[in-house]
């Protein structure tokens, strides 16, 4: 079981690690590497209220063993359409364990019951399979096809609504 939680200047060297991935930038749209002073600043200045900030990002931690697994953001939060983006990542060592199904769930209800939102949404890389998978599993709906959206992949945007 995983739970989800606020942003410590102790997950810098997490962090650090995850936004240097370089594997990882052409599924997260990132270009550059990210020194600690950024990610420092970042924290800093990161208040945890989605309102304030206009994105949330929150670690996946092991909950019995407290191990950080990944992180999970909502991001391109629209208050007024009651809509947001979401990104995940999972540290390579952790997949294939279902950390992001349970991840991706804890998000959902915070998302729909605590912050309101009527419609989450993912853009993924057609070329990332275990994505496509995860978001179709937990009842997302593959929408608008976006040809050409990277130089390495069209992407698709997978939608879930908040269930009424």
């Amino acid at each position: 079981m995983v739970k989800l939680r606020k942003i410590e200047p102790s997950d810098l060297p997490f962090l650090y690690q995850w936004e240097n991935d370089s594997a990882a930038w052409a599924q997260a749209s990132t270009h550059n590497p990210l020194s600690q002073q950024d990610l420092r600043d970042y924290i800093a200045a990161t208040t945890g209220d989605i309102y304030r900030d206009g994105q949330l990002r929150l670690i996946i931690e092991e909950q019995d063993s407290g191990a950080t697994l990944g992180c999970i953001d909502i991001f391109d939060f629209d208050p007024r359409n009651r809509k947001a983006a979401l990104g995940l990542y999972v540290s390579p060592l952790a997949r294939g364990k279902r950390i992001a199904t349970q991840a991706l769930r804890l998000l959902e209800q915070y998302a729909f019951s605590h912050l309101n939102l009527r419609l989450l949404y993912a853009v993924i890389a057609t070329s990332n399979e275990p994505c496509s998978t995860l978001f179709e599993h937990s009842g997302y709906t593959p929408s608008s096809p976006l040809k050409g959206w990277t130089l390495e992949s069209d992407a698709v945007i997978w939608i879930k609504s908040a269930e009424k």
